[in-house]
């Protein structure tokens, strides 16, 4: 089944869709969101991609991530995506967006305006294991000090999305 997403100018306006994958050939900026999820210790829960993810497979990330399909609102994709790759569903607040553009050693890049979102749950996942090989609880020192001494384990938009929300929480976890 093909997937499409959205394209966007640089304000966020939808200016047509196109297929994912086309998206990433020929990189086009497309919506996309990234969701952080905390547990009531603080801790954040991350994710490491699948082999089989057609970029940054191994590679750790945020708790959930991914694209609306066209027609489908924002608040809709990130609680059906957190649904489908991590089986549980919280609340969810938008804390910030921003832009980034990211090439791949497949010869794919990433140039996307991504919308992340934080919200907080107590559980254990039941994941997807198309989409999630592995994940974990970290605290937020650990996931600073281990970003600094291995960034080459972590995605790129992750460790974007994560500085900024440390720069919007503070110490707040």
């Amino acid at each position: 089944m093909k997937e499409y997403v959205i394209l966007v100018d640089e304000k966020d306006n939808m200016i047509g869709t196109a297929e994912k994958i086309n998206a990433h050939l020929e990189p086009k900026l497309h919506r996309a969101f990234s969701i952080f999820v905390v547990n009531s210790y603080g801790e954040l829960l991350i994710q490491q991609r699948a082999g089989n993810k057609y970029h940054c497979p191994g590679l750790w990330a945020n708790t959930c991530c991914g694209h609306p399909r066209p027609g489908e609102s924002l608040d809709s994709a990130v609680h059906r995506r957190l649904q489908e790759e991590m089986g549980f569903d919280t609340d969810l607040e938008e804390i910030f967006s921003f832009t980034y553009y990211c090439e791949f050693d497949n010869g794919l890049a990433e140039m996307e305006y991504d919308h992340v979102f934080i919200g907080k749950w107590d559980g254990t996942p039941i994941v997807n294991f198309e989409e999630v090989a592995d994940y974990k609880w970290v605290s937020k020192d650990f996931l600073k000090k281990d970003i600094e001494k291995n960034p080459e384990i972590y995605t790129t938009w992750f460790k974007i999305a994560w500085e900024n929300l440390l720069d919007k929480i503070g110490d707040k976890s």
